[in-house]
């Protein structure tokens, strides 16, 4: 009998895998049919012959490879969002959980209010700022209003308490150490699994964000891959036909990076998804 809840535990997991990976697997057997194919064959199953080689075709060539600038864009995006917010996340996270000043309580209350409002309410404010700034259809456009992450700056406050303790801080101050090598030499080693984790966060939140840019960009040049591929779609001249392989191979290319860095990861943040269980 013990056997049973573990065995059911388990299909319940096999269940749950299926389910999140019947839109890869169809997006997989999608871009190896014709347009034609892809409305009238099985969608979880191959047609011959099979036309991968037509769908990466079509793809490169709409408008001479700007999919590609697409992708790239995307990269620096979610690269530098990733880089810089994990970053100020991880300065912002010790402060709050080493030192005591004045409305600390206050603003450790903004700052976990801040991670139940959505980003979509505050899109339209960014708007208005980055038109008085003058940087719309910028890159800065995406990447500024991602660098500051609430829910980041929470992991990291956490990661701090578990990971690194005051003795330690106080040993290190003992020794000599002033406070950027106690927090850059000493303190992000032993909380590397939170950087990762909120890297991450960062890196796929920015890489899946539609709204904002599809807000401040108006230049195709800028598109992440996301936007473009959805501004490719609904932009049919009248009389034309759609390449949809070739976009939903575009599709397949935009997942591949996140499906990747999941992999390449999992062993820091599948740790780092423990913080706070423990206390």
């Amino acid at each position: 009998m013990r056997r049973f809840p573990s065995a059911l535990a388990s299909l319940v997991a096999l269940l749950v895998a299926v389910y999140f990976l019947i839109p890869l697997i169809w997006l997989v057997m999608s871009t190896a049919k014709s347009t034609g194919q892809l409305f009238s064959d099985f969608g979880l199953w191959f047609s011959w012959p099979l036309h991968w080689n037509l769908s990466w075709a079509g793809m490169v060539a709409f408008e001479h490879g700007v999919v590609g600038r697409w992708f790239l864009n995307a990269v620096l995006y979610s690269g530098v969002v990733a880089l810089l917010s994990t970053l100020i996340s991880a300065m912002a996270g010790y402060a709050f959980s080493h030192f005591q000043f004045p409305l600390k309580g206050l603003l450790n209350l903004l700052v976990l209010g801040s991670v139940l409002i959505p980003f979509t309410a505050l899109v339209l404010p960014i708007f208005l700022i980055l038109h008085a700034l003058g940087l719309l259809n910028t890159y800065l456009a995406v990447i500024l209003p991602s660098l500051v992450s609430p829910l980041g700056v929470y992991l990291m406050a956490l990661f701090w308490e578990q990971s690194f303790p005051m003795d330690l801080r106080d040993a290190a101050y003992m020794d000599g150490a002033g406070e950027w090598t106690v927090f850059a030499r000493i303190g992000l080693p032993l909380v590397r699994n939170g950087l990762v984790t909120v890297a991450l966060f960062s890196f796929v939140g920015t890489w899946n964000n539609f709204f904002l840019p599809l807000v401040v960009l108006s230049k195709g040049s800028l598109y992440p891959i996301t936007l473009g591929l959805a501004v490719w779609n609904s932009t049919v001249q009248a009389g034309s036909s759609v390449n949809y392989p070739a976009i939903l191979m575009g599709a397949l290319v935009s997942v591949l990076p996140l499906i990747l860095a999941f992999f390449w990861l999992q062993r820091y943040w599948q740790a780092g998804l423990t913080v706070g269980a423990i206390k």
